[in-house]
């Protein structure tokens, strides 16, 4: 059993503003996206960076290499993923070549992890040297170390929508997990302490301010890390205000809460009827988010037929890739995603002949 796989919220339909209604129209009508899980932790064969949190013994599974290799010391093991940020150097980044591939797929639209929970950034933040242009990471150096801004640049060149992966957590920052005491569970151990707990508030608006400012128009704030509400309470009213400000338009899922959610992201499953209100189904290609070597995948029928299955509900069908470590896109992923273009290619020319005749 998987626990980050949280259960989608169920949001009922409410009465919206105008301006919400269509762009919740032009939404559902993009039907397909690709979500793109890419950080430092593409080099081990973890999921993602669910293994850092001492009690999720469910993520330290007893063949996971990366854990067994540290002999199941969780100290060791969080002291080596932290300082991966040194290996990391993706040499063969190519946001062109990205982009392209996903606009071959069909996809309309891409999401993509500026932060996982980890707190690694992969853009130029200023309010930390944890990130893909600070000086310990051996591609700062490179012209193309800012892969958030090419990225995005490039995905809007081919037409794509941009929806911007968010985690409200921060397992890196010490004003969330403070190290003494040695944090235990994924959420904050600084809530209890107000002066700490506003340093956080005020370094989360911050680097959502960033992403919405200097990274050009923005469609979509994803934000994970659903526990991250009640009581860490991190003022979910003046972020989204402040991103429609700098961004109108802005649609937001603050995913499993309920709250300051304009659409819903079932995980890994398809509903089996319609939502009542907005959503999208999120289901990775293989069996983690991020890359992991020797994976099986699932064939481009089958994603085909799970994109078909969600649109045919009334949802959007989010699909997840997972980067290498160097940079590329696998070659069996690229491979999958350009016959899933040719097949929803093919059933878009099937249904315009069915409609004329």
């Amino acid at each position: 059993m998987r626990e980050d796989v949280i259960a989608h919220s169920s949001l009922a339909s409410t009465e919206k503003a105008d301006w919400l209604v269509k762009r919740l129209r032009w939404f559902q009508e993009l039907e397909f996206g690709i979500i793109l899980h890419w950080g430092i932790y593409a080099f081990w064969d973890c999921c993602e960076s669910w293994p850092l949190v001492p009690e999720d013994t469910w993520a330290r599974g007893e063949r996971m290499k990366c854990w067994l290799e540290r002999g199941k010391d969780i100290d060791r093991f969080q002291r080596d993923y932290w300082n991966l940020i040194e290996h990391f150097n993706p040499v063969k980044f190519d946001a062109d070549a990205w982009a392209e591939t996903f606009a071959a797929a069909g996809a309309k639209y891409v999401c993509f992890t500026t932060k996982h929970h980890d707190g690694f950034c992969l853009w130029d933040t200023a309010t930390t040297d944890y990130k893909i242009t600070g000086p310990r990471c051996p591609f700062h150096t490179d012209a193309r170390a800012d892969v958030t801004k090419l990225l995005f640049d490039a995905l809007r060149r081919k037409g794509l929508g941009v929806s911007v992966y968010f985690s409200k957590a921060d397992w890196h920052c010490p004003y969330y997990w403070a190290p003494d005491p040695k944090p235990f569970g994924r959420g904050a151990n600084t809530v209890d302490d107000p002066e700490v707990w506003e340093k956080f508030v005020q370094y989360t608006h911050t680097q959502i301010r960033e992403l919405l400012t200097n990274y050009g128009p923005i469609d979509i704030l994803w934000l994970d890390a659903g526990w991250v509400r009640d009581k860490e309470d991190i003022r979910m009213a003046e972020i989204v205000r402040m991103g429609r400000e700098l961004q109108p338009g802005l649609l937001v899922a603050n995913r499993t809460v309920g709250d300051f959610e304009d659409f819903v992201t079932p995980e890994r499953e398809i509903p089996d009827g319609a939502l009542p209100d907005t959503w999208e189904a999120c289901l990775p290609l293989g069996p983690d988010w991020k890359y992991t070597e020797g994976q099986p995948k699932k064939s481009a029928a089958k994603v085909f037929e799970e994109i078909t299955v969600t649109n045919r509900k009334g949802g959007n069908f989010l699909l997840g890739v997972g980067p290498k470590y160097d940079g590329t896109i696998p070659e069996d992923d690229v491979a999958i995603l350009r016959e899933l273009g040719k097949l929803r290619s093919a059933d878009a020319l099937s249904n315009a002949i069915q409609f004329f005749i």
